[in-house]
């Protein structure tokens, strides 16, 4: 009712020039960002409500500026908000589900060498190193397509299913309250603390860099080193404000079962098994092998991975079918409105019909592409493979987007992982089945991901009554940027960081190592493990599912309480140091909350995406110091005291 007299663009007025000029900027800004927290952790928190506050800030500080010129033409809509968030969402979710940190850079020789199938005779025909020009070309025949595939279905699940999807929702109620006269002036506030905690952010983290020549050797990356010394000197809180943010905006129990999961694998597990050295595997083994220590971090963490993927699969499946199933009988009634809000929403929805016969052909004719091209680029994926991957895509596309619509939880990842299997086992080891599996993983990813996305998008626009037709050109748009954005992104990390992947560097890409080693077991099997690592690995999957079932069943006041088992998994191989500055992120929150709960809610947000975006974009001044081999003037280290006393006795021996 608030916007009952406001007049509602054409979905072509909603197309903005402007509007795709801050997506290009925020998209390249968000960009770097994800693909530094997928080269690092792989927790990729949603980052909906920083674009449209980024949104909101860069447009209307530019209509401001024109109409004090008295140039400005077209005010600054709702709608053009959902259009920039869409946007800048869509293209910097291509740094995700691009595979930069998971199937696409496990193909690599840098991720080869640290895995399982090292020794192998073959091992050339299951690897591909990056380049600009085929990872440009994967993504534009493979990021599209799910687009296509559920765009038929987007009445039947926003108007007659009336499925929630929580992300989408809550982001159309952000932009909605941004434009209301009492909405904007928190919006002035929340971009003002936006602005304040970016600037310290970005010049903390040039601090950071400036006092440290060696982010491994005398890194401030690692300053001050402190928590519990335990096992690897693995747990201290290294001032990461990229982190503290995105342990913000994570919700308590992920936080939580982070830290768990460190305490239980760094603190306890890897402690024990390092004294079964040359009992339960080789002594003389390099660190990085697969038949010792290695092994046993690896492959516990994707069963954990894998129990916790099966359960919500099953889980979410199940939730689908049901919910057919009962809707079956109301659908047709489904659609008749009640509200005022209801009725205005659905009939701007309705009004700018995307044809189907354009999205069936479209899927079809790149259905036919991705058969001829994608064999080019990996020899080992056969077009008959592809074919019967867009045979099934739809059906796991509309699952996946059902189910997101129902728990908010996209399992893009599970259908990926399922792709691996399935192909690599039918390929084979001496056929590349390596490298077959991981390239159908991201043929699948990328369907089902695009389609969930897409989705949550039609339901934010549907709220904010942006026109459909809009929200998909948008979204084509936004991918299309991504296409060439994320790649030469990732090129910039990798050009600039030689160690990019290799375990225990700052870039160490722990994904891309699981999902290779998954389509190794995919195609060879569990007889290369170390030995009990099986017997764990059984344990820890039955624990994952059991775990599962016990936050299912249990009373809600107890159930917030259960760890969830992916989080657990995540510090197993990649160290448990993030896990110590998110947990102080949630502790900051925490304490906010008690105080003012209020304030907290409107504005820890915004400080958040200030902490994440000021260290995101140090990234781009940072690769490009690191390209040129410029290094930081000075390096400060802190000690011990009694270390701090051995230094000092030792450079007092040398000026004698």
């Amino acid at each position: 009712m608030v916007f009952k007299d406001t007049m509602i663009p054409s979905w072509k007025e909603q197309l903005t020039v402007r509007a795709f000029v801050v997506s290009l900027g925020l998209g390249v800004m968000f960009s770097f960002i994800v693909m530094k927290l997928t080269l690092t952790t792989g927790i990729i928190p949603s980052m909906n409500v920083a674009a449209g506050l980024l949104g909101f800030f860069f447009v209307k500080t530019w209509t401001k500026a024109l109409e004090q010129g008295g140039w400005l033409k077209h005010p600054f809509t709702r709608q053009e908000n959902t259009v920039i968030q869409t946007c800048v969402v869509a293209t910097s979710g291509i740094a995700f589900s691009g595979g930069f940190g998971s199937y696409l850079f496990g193909m690599s020789d840098v991720i080869a060498e640290q895995s399982s199938d090292a020794d192998w005779p073959n091992r050339s025909m299951n690897t591909k190193n990056p380049s600009l020009s085929w990872m440009i070309g994967f993504l534009f025949i493979v990021s599209f397509i799910g687009l296509c595939s559920v765009v038929p279905l987007r009445k039947i699940m926003i108007i007659d299913f009336k499925l929630i999807y929580p992300s989408g929702t809550a982001t159309a109620h952000l932009i909605n309250s941004f434009h209301t006269p009492s909405g904007a002036k928190l919006a002035k506030k929340q971009v003002s603390a936006l602005g304040k905690f970016f600037s310290f952010s970005f010049l903390w983290s040039f601090f950071q860099w400036f006092f440290a020549s060696d982010a491994d050797e005398c890194g401030f990356a690692q300053f001050p080193t402190f928590g519990l010394k335990a096992y690897n000197n693995s747990f201290f809180f290294d001032f990461s404000t990229m982190y503290v943010g995105v342990g913000m905006i994570c919700p308590y129990l992920i936080n939580v079962s982070l830290l768990l999961g460190a305490i239980l694998s760094w603190g306890i597990m890897w402690p024990q098994i390092e004294k079964k050295k040359g009992i339960w595997y080789d002594a003389d083994l390099k660190p990085t092998s697969f038949h010792g220590l290695q092994g046993y971090k690896v492959f516990t963490a994707i069963a954990l991975i894998l129990g916790d993927g099966l359960y919500n699969f099953v889980k979410v499946l199940g939730t689908t079918v049901i919910g057919l199933y009962a809707a079956d009988g109301s659908t047709p009634d489904s659609g008749m409105a009640t509200s005022f809000d209801d009725q205005r929403r659905m009939q701007l929805f309705m009004k700018d019909q995307i044809p189907t016969w354009l999205a069936v052909g479209g899927y079809l004719a790149i259905a036919a592409v991705a058969s001829t091209t994608l064999p080019q680029i990996f020899k080992p994926l056969e077009w008959y493979y592809v074919l019967v991957i867009y045979a099934f895509a739809p059906a796991l596309a509309f699952c996946n987007a059902y189910g997101c619509g129902l728990t908010d939880w996209s399992l893009a990842s599970t259908y990926g992982k399922l792709a691996i299997f399935v192909i690599g086992a039918w390929a084979g080891k001496s056929h590349g089945g390596v490298m077959a599996g991981l390239a159908a993983c991201g043929v699948m990813m990328n369907i089902v991901a695009t389609a969930s996305d897409l989705m949550q998008d039609f339901k934010t626009g549907y709220m904010t009554l942006a026109s459909p037709r809009a929200m998909f050109v948008s979204q084509v748009i936004g991918t299309a940027m991504g296409c060439v954005i994320a790649p030469c992104v990732f090129w910039i990390f990798y050009s600039a960081f030689p160690d990019l992947g290799k375990v225990g560097s700052q870039y160490p890409a722990p994904f891309a190592l699981v999902y290779r080693n998954l389509a190794i077991l995919g195609v060879e099997g569990f007889g290369s493990l170390p030995k009990h690592c099986l017997s764990m690995c059984y344990g820890f999957f039955a624990a994952a599912i059991l775990i599962n079932v016990a936050r299912d069943t249990a009373p809600k006041k107890y159930s917030r309480f259960i760890p969830i088992p992916m989080a657990i998994a995540i510090p197993f191989y990649i160290g448990s140091s993030f896990a110590i500055d998110m947990c102080v992120g949630s502790l900051i929150l925490f304490i906010w909350e008690k105080r003012n709960k209020e304030e907290a809610k409107a504005f820890g947000p915004a400080v958040a995406s200030g902490l994440i975006c000021g260290e995101g974009i140090w990234s781009v001044p940072k690769a490009i110091l690191a390209l040129f081999q410029v290094t930081p003037p000075i390096c400060m280290r802190f000690f011990s005291w009694r270390v701090n006393e051995k230094v000092d006795n030792f450079v007092a021996t040398l000026s004698r």
